[in-house]
């Protein structure tokens, strides 16, 4: 189990690094967007409310997000041999607490009529994660760092090509779900504003992590 633990600290690093990163594209990108027409009264209630949102309920969310997919995967570790039955039973255990700390999900109205897909999308992207964290956790071999977990998890750039792109579809998925209707967000003003936000920051992490796996298998 030492390797685990090992792999757990270094991925847990990881992820957390990726989030702050991920929200600092939007606390960057706000500004900009208030700019484009939004009534003057409301711009600092908009642009509060988001620093409110993304320094408190998303990093501490996400941070949860994080802790619960890790465990979830170690603990499937931990227990042996890993049956779809095991699996599915550990998903459907955690998945609530996952769910409660989304930072999407918390924003939005849950009697809704494209929530229930919302969920659902939410669901197959922590499946995914848990999925990933395991082969993570697994790895054997003497390493030191991310780049070398990464090489080592997945053998070849289009394995981690791959890997990465199921978590980003289902984070596109999601964010389409909710500009579809934008009735679904229950915050009380700048809706269009702060989906456009999280649209861009979004494009910005995906570039960045394609960037960064090219980086990392050349």
């Amino acid at each position: 189990m030492e390797s685990v633990e090992r792999n757990y600290k270094i991925l847990e690093k990881r992820m957390i690094e990726q989030m702050d990163i991920s929200l600092n594209f939007g606390q960057s990108l706000i500004d900009s967007e208030l700019e484009s027409g939004i009534l003057s009264i409301l711009k600092p209630i908009v642009k509060s409310f988001y620093k409110y949102w993304s320094d408190k309920d998303a990093r501490i969310g996400t941070l949860e997000q994080i802790k619960v997919t890790l465990n979830a995967a170690k603990e499937l570790i931990s227990n042996g041999e890993i049956s779809k039955e095991q699996f599915d039973k550990t998903v459907e255990k955690n998945f609530p607490i996952y769910l409660k700390n989304d930072q999407t999900d918390r924003q939005c109205k849950k009697n809704h009529s494209n929530y229930k897909l919302l969920k659902e999308v939410t669901k197959k992207c922590f499946i995914t994660q848990v999925e990933e964290s395991l082969i993570f956790l697994k790895v054997d071999e003497e390493i030191r760092d991310y780049a070398e977990l990464s090489r080592a998890a997945f053998k070849t750039k289009e394995e981690a090509y791959q890997a990465l792109k199921r978590q980003l579809d289902y984070n596109e998925e999601g964010i389409s779900i909710v500009e579809k209707d934008h009735a679904i967000l229950s915050v009380p003003v700048g809706k269009k504003i702060i989906l456009n936000v999280l649209r861009k920051a979004f494009e910005l992490t995906k570039k960045q992590l394609i960037e960064e796996l090219d980086n990392t298998y050349n």
